[in-house]
């Protein structure tokens, strides 16, 4: 017995399903989940010392890859004045004009300690602005475990096999909408039906929850043209795509303001973090400033002002790091297409910059009903052929991949020549 499979036996007996977060668990993939131990640059190091060429950096945030020397240095700099204070800091403006200044829809933000955090508070504030009660979401779109998220919530139930969670109140269902993504036609008929009642539509601008879905041309500006119309509050969940798809986000890259974005994994450069931030007068009703009570010990804690400032400068100073993050993730999608076309296989790849989803199913995804066509066993077959071969990748069909600029081109050869044999393996393909 290996000391990953020794830890995870004595850690079921300690913990729910012996890890923190569901998709560890290795439920959907079979076998024992790793330990990890330590990682550095493009690898993850097991407590068995294997080493592991790393495709999901802390599912977004190692974007400039692991123990980054900037953002290490900036941690050990701050570790000294103490961990937390509970009162305000230079730091914590200093995030915000940095927010401010790169993401193109936010005039003031709030610090938090998740994106679970944000995405609760936006919605909170969304309904206190506009006095209404109700939500539109998108099924497969993940937004933390909030009770109003968990309708159709993506992968983290679609992983465990439980579309929605018990312990979610059927008030607090009745109030959640959903619809298809990337059916505007749906949303219409939403607010055609709730006239007056949508206080929110809150989305992914790229999904990734699902596994990596991208937004068909259209499907966006229409999403803000119908909130324009219909007074509601536009909500960017942009905790996977914020800092990652651009300087400014997905909607930098895509060119559409939503009213409020929420924030997340990048701004914290690994550590406990979470923002959110728009309109100046929708944040004018956060308390103190208004009455919409939101509050945290230890929001924006110097630990993570620090490690998020180091990562922040970083990008906003090297635009360079955005375009070898979009070479990095089209030379991996060329070079498993090229393993599907030699394998004889249909299988989709969904990719935008560096998030990307190697889909089981022969079905173009663009939605929710679209990613359930996927076959989950031998996602989970390829999986462990991949590991073996010393990629790791999430433990989920359901789930985008995330790369880091640590990837050289010789590692990303590697990584195209495992998937190729991993592709064969498991389908018997000789």
């Amino acid at each position: 017995m290996n000391k990953s499979e020794q830890l995870f036996d004595k850690a079921k007996t300690l913990i729910p399903g012996g890890v923190n977060s569901p998709v560890r668990a290795f439920r959907s993939v079979g076998g024992t989940p790793l330990f990890i131990k330590s990682a550095k640059g493009p690898y993850l190091y097991d407590e068995d010392g294997r080493q592991y060429i790393e495709l999901i950096n802390s599912w977004g945030p190692m974007i400039l890859g692991h123990a980054f020397e900037p953002v290490e240095k900036a941690v050990r700099d701050a570790i000294q004045y103490s961990f937390s204070f509970g009162a305000p800091t230079r730091k914590e403006v200093e995030m915000a004009e940095l927010i401010t200044n790169m993401v193109p829809s936010v005039e003031q933000v709030r610090m938090v300690n998740s994106g679970t955090e944000a995405t609760m508070a936006a919605i909170r504030v969304a309904r206190g602005f506009t006095n209404r009660d109700k939500l539109i979401k998108f099924e497969g779109c993940y937004h933390g475990h909030g009770d109003s998220f968990l309708i159709a919530a993506g992968s983290g139930a679609m992983t465990m096999g439980i579309p929605d969670s018990p312990g979610v109140t059927k008030a607090t269902a009745a109030d959640t909408l959903t619809a298809p993504y990337n059916d505007l036609a749906a949303v219409e008929t939403l607010l055609a039906n709730n006239h007056n009642q949508v206080a929110a539509i809150i989305l992914e601008p790229v999904v990734g929850n699902m596994g990596c879905v991208l937004p068909e041309p259209g499907f966006l500006e229409g999403i803000r043209s119908l909130c324009d119309q219909h007074g509601v509050i536009l909500i960017f969940d942009e905790v996977m795509t914020g800092f990652r798809l651009a300087k400014g986000g997905a909607q930098e890259r895509f060119g559409i303001k939503p009213d409020l974005t929420t924030l997340g994994k990048i701004i914290g450069g690994g550590m406990p973090v979470g923002a959110y931030g728009g309109r100046a007068d929708i944040m004018q009703m956060v308390a103190p400033a208004g009455p919409v009570y939101q509050a945290g010990t230890l929001s924006g804690n110097p630990i993570a002002m620090s490690a998020g400032l180091a990562m922040l400068h970083h990008l906003n100073e090297h635009p360079e790091v955005y375009t070898r993050l979009d070479a990095i993730g089209e030379k991996l999608t060329a070079g498993f297409k090229a393993g599907l076309q030699k394998a004889g296989l249909p299988y989709t790849i969904n990719q935008i910059g560096s998030m990307f989803t190697l889909f089981m199913t022969g079905r173009p995804v663009s939605n929710f009903s679209d990613a359930k066509s996927c076959d989950v066993a031998l996602f989970g077959r390829y999986f462990h052929a991949m590991l073996e071969r010393g990629v790791y990748l999430a433990p989920s069909q359901f789930e985008s991949l995330f790369v880091s600029v640590a990837l050289t081109d010789d590692l990303i050869d590697q990584v195209i020549q495992a998937n190729e044999e991993s592709l064969l393996v498991m389908n018997n393909v000789e």
